[in-house]
């Protein structure tokens, strides 16, 4: 047999599920309910654990790096974050990071970079510790290959997750960093090369159709991110089609990396939206874009269950046995870490506007492969499949209780852009969510529609499960007030019972810089400098080093707020000044944009031009 051959095999070996017996007592489902919301045994013991081992010292280390800025913190301040009130006083932050791809997982990377208690600069800055400090962290689309490559690579330093821990490594199975100075679709260039590498991420599917699980183009796309977000890529090896690269590294083994035994870090969800041919697309926000309406579930997925906490379902399954769909036969190895943020970045089906467009665009080859080389009457192929765990389960207005697959696509499809969601589940009981967003709403800048998308799910569809601070009802409000020209504090008031949103956007150019963070989704290729200048300038966005003396005080004012509200502390000091400047509302608010910005192109706009490309598509 050709080596080629043998390489692909192996390849497709590792990325195709195994079926087996299920294991003696196995139960498919777990109720989480839909009033009073139940976490997995799993999870709860993981958040208790890095609660009680890890984020007293992390929390500690936060507060020295706030003080030595040399801002004069109230004293509730530090009391809560060095433990003076005990343990249930300390804040349950969570970090959200927003979908659009490689300029999301750029944005967002700097800005954990600027949060990193490891980097010294950030430290020195008095925004580094949170990242360590947090207890929850997601991802969507962009922000899914963030997190994912962060997590699977065993939590790495955001340098060394970017560039790799050694670029010229001869090492097939570790970490080569992000190698985004390869294009993501033909990394080599050489036409020749890179059409043996085309047919590559298809056959090395041909192992999952042989087992009975369709293949679509999201497992195509899963190959072809799994050479970027998942180890055992590098330099040397990107085009070599022997290699496994990734192939069989599940997104539930996360559980087993050191850090993760550790609890040294955040518990973390990727997220998804679901199509239905049940779905109300009345309850779309639009009939361009946001395709999946509303009410549809949003499924979540973390290392431990996989399902969805909205009421019209409200039940999960071990993520360890994605694909299974009954108690007597388990199938294993379908959570293939890059299928997962493949899922979560699939949007496929909104260039699938005619079959001609979908064969043009960049992603045509492979849809023609899929056709030649492994055909599949029937199949949709411009979405996620998944044999459907909850076919059956008749919970209330459940859309698919009668489907035998989930069509999953990108977690933004349906508005809300930068998932917040998950960490709205009252059980979880999060007190300060930091959501960044990196989407291209306007000028590749974040415009602050996913608030609104959010705000508008929770209200009108799930009012009982969820609360979300308030954030302003149009888009106006949102241009007027200027309230992506800086960060902004969202649900001031603290009696509300709703976690406060510190807003982190994509919004603007720091005055007297030059824009480099509002590149085009198009983009898929991106030089080591080009990265290393969106991490400064997204260093500056997040720390307003040179900006704002005090905001390092101001973020810690806004991340112990619905502490000091459990202690019966007032708001004072510094503390109410700053939210008297970042809370929506405020009295003064500041604009720390550059005048100068390249000419607004909106996102309908981009839609409706021309289709080169599955970019033009992944605005959110």
């Amino acid at each position: 047999m050709p080596a080629a051959v043998l390489g692909q095999t192996a390849a497709s070996k590792a990325y195709t599920p195994s079926v087996g017996a299920c294991p003696e007592g196995f139960a498919l489902h777990r109720s989480v309910g839909t009033s009073n919301q139940t976490l997995s045994s799993a999870e709860s013991a993981y958040i208790s654990s890095r609660k009680s081992e890890v984020l007293p010292g992390a929390w500690k280390s936060y507060l020295a790096n706030v003080q030595a800025t040399s801002n004069s913190l109230p004293s509730y301040v530090a009391s809560i974050l060095s433990g003076d009130n005990g343990t249930t006083a300390y804040p349950t932050l969570g970090i959200a990071t927003s979908g659009g791809g490689h300029r999301a997982a750029i944005f967002g990377a700097g800005v954990l970079n600027a949060l990193d208690g490891r980097n010294g600069t950030s430290a020195k800055a008095g925004t580094g510790g949170l990242l360590q400090s947090a207890t929850y962290i997601s991802g969507l689309s962009g922000g899914s290959w963030l997190l994912i490559s962060l997590l699977q690579s065993d939590f790495p330093t955001i340098q060394e997750l970017a560039f790799g821990y050694n670029s010229s490594s001869s090492d097939s199975s570790g970490w080569g960093g992000w190698l985004a100075q390869y294009n993501l679709i033909e990394p080599s260039g050489d036409p020749v090369v890179d059409g043996v590498y085309d047919t590559a991420m298809v056959t090395e599917l041909e192992g999952k159709r042989d087992a009975g699980f369709p293949v679509t183009i999201a497992d195509v796309w899963a190959r072809l991110l799994s050479r970027h977000f998942v180890n055992g890529t590098n330099s040397d090896n990107i085009d070599d089609v022997l290699e496994t690269h990734g192939a069989g590294i599940t997104f539930s083994q996360i559980a087993n990396t050191s850090t993760f035994q550790a609890y040294g870090e955040p518990f973390p969800i990727i997220v998804s939206d679901s199509m239905s041919t049940s779905q109300n697309n009345s309850n779309r926000i639009s009939d361009e874009g946001d395709v999946v309406p509303l009410s549809n579930p949003l499924y979540e997925f973390n290392v431990y269950e996989f399902g969805s906490y909205d009421p019209v379902l409200a039940t999960f399954i071990p993520t360890q046995y994605l694909g299974t769909t009954n108690t007597s036969v388990c199938i294993t190895g379908f959570d293939q870490a890059s299928f997962v943020e493949a899922t979560s970045s699939e949007l496929f089906n909104v260039i699938n506007v005619t079959v001609q467009t979908l064969l043009n665009s960049s992603v045509g080859t492979f849809f023609e492969l899929l056709n030649k080389t492994i055909p599949q009457p029937g199949v949709e192929l411009d979405v996620a499949l998944y044999p459907n765990p909850f076919n059956g389960v008749a919970n209330g207005t459940y859309l698919d209780s009668n489907q035998d697959y989930l069509s999953l696509v990108d977690g933004g499809e349906d508005g809300e852009t930068i998932p917040i969601q998950p960490l709205l589940v009252k059980a979880r009981g999060l007190d300060v969510i930091f959501a960044i967003d990196a989407a291209a709403d306007t000028n590749n800048y974040a415009d602050g529609s996913g608030l609104i998308a959010t705000q508008n799910r929770t209200m009108n569809f799930f009012p009982q499960a969820y609360s979300f601070p308030p954030v302003p009802t149009s888009m106006s409000t949102f241009n007027v007030d200027n309230l992506t020209q800086h960060p902004t504090f969202f649900g001031c008031d603290s009696s509300s019972p709703t976690p406060l949103l510190i807003y982190m956007p994509n919004g603007y150019t720091p005055a007297g810089q030059t824009p480099v963070t509002n590149t085009s989704t198009e983009q898929v290729q991106y030089s080591n400098a080009e990265v290393q200048a969106m991490f400064d300038q997204t260093f500056t966005m997040a720390t307003l080093e040179g900006i704002d003396s005090q905001w390092p005080a101001c973020l810690a004012c806004a991340v112990v707020d619905r502490a000091r509200a459990r202690i019966n502390a007032q708001r004072s000091g510094i503390c109410e000044s700053c939210f008297a400047t970042y809370c929506y509302g405020g009295s003064s608010m500041k604009s720390y944009a550059a005048s100068a910005t390249v000419p607004s192109l909106s996102w309908m706009l981009l839609l409706l031009s021309p289709i080169s490309g599955i970019w033009l598509a992944l605005l959110t």
